[in-house]
């Protein structure tokens, strides 16, 4: 009964996998779209492609490794409030900006700390 719940999940878990990479290429194209009837290329949407970008590679990851890597989601994290920033412009009080740029902060420290971390193999002396 345990291996049909299992399988149950993984089917569901595939599928909105699926679901979130078909929907992100649809929202690409539409982007791209909108670039191009804009003739115009901002920061705004090379941040907005980089974070469907990454989307994309956290689903490719997935599928490769059956894992989602966590550095991935708070890389999307990092981009997404970028492009917050640069949406939020000049008219954004002074408070907000370092509220948002100390949230990168933490999230750059935190995919730092990640990365050195010492292994559960290095451990077992």
């Amino acid at each position: 009964m345990q291996n049909v719940g299992s399988a149950i999940i993984e089917l569901f878990e595939k599928t909105l996998l699926t679901i979130v990479a078909v929907l992100t290429i649809i929202a690409t194209c539409q982007e791209l779209l909108a670039i191009f009837d804009a003739r115009k290329v901002q920061l705004a949407d090379l941040l907005l492609l980089f974070l469907y970008t990454e989307v994309l590679g956290m689903v490719g990851a997935f599928y490769k490794s059956k894992k989602i890597p966590i550095t991935l989601p708070l890389f999307i994290a990092m981009t997404a409030l970028a492009r917050l920033i640069i949406l939020q412009g000049k008219e954004m009080q002074a408070i907000t900006l370092l509220y948002e740029a100390g949230a990168i902060l933490i999230l750059a420290l935190a995919c730092l700390a990640i990365r050195f971390r010492p292994s559960p193999l290095d451990e077992k002396d």
